[in-house]
């Protein structure tokens, strides 16, 4: 196994675990577990962090231009080629919670496209704007909060800014 393989894995565990620990904090919060709901959020953001050293590490940060036709490239992927068979496939399991999880993923995808083109469309022309991000399907908009949310349907109290 080469150093890359070793990086490669070591990013794919480290931010795995960032999210699940990240998970497990939102769930700690809902039960009303403050301290561990605090200590899942620190593993969380360590796991962040070391993902983020291995991507360094690997050379894979790069300029916001060349970031954004990752990012792009990554998108069209799940996108067309991963959530659609994934989507059939939970229909044809009938599992409606796996249809809906897939679709918000799918639908909030499609959204963050088209930000990052408009994004690398404009560069150079930063003009202060804020992104919400539905925390229920993960729909992000800019700077305008919609009634409900086009994908699931939420009301405007569940959009968080992203700061």
């Amino acid at each position: 196994m080469s150093l890359e393989d070793d990086f490669k894995m070591a990013f794919m565990h480290e931010s795995q675990a960032s999210m699940k620990y990240f998970s497990f904090a939102k769930m700690a919060e809902h039960e009303g577990l403050k301290k561990i709901a605090k200590l899942f959020w620190a593993a969380a953001k360590a796991e962040l962090i070391h993902a983020h050293n291995h991507l360094r590490a690997m050379g894979l940060i790069k300029t916001s231009i060349d970031n954004i036709k990752v990012v792009l490239g990554e998108k069209a992927y799940t996108s067309e080629q991963m959530y659609q068979p994934m989507i059939e496939h939970a229909k044809a399991q009938g599992d409606n919670w796996s249809i809906k999880s897939f679709c918000y993923a799918y639908e909030a995808g499609r959204v963050i496209v088209r930000l990052f083109e408009k994004a690398i469309n404009n560069i150079g022309e930063e003009k202060g704007g804020d992104y919400f991000i539905c925390e229920v399907c993960g729909f992000v908009v800019e700077n305008n909060i919609p009634e409900k949310c086009p994908i699931c349907g939420s009301q405007k109290k569940v959009f968080k800014k992203i700061e």
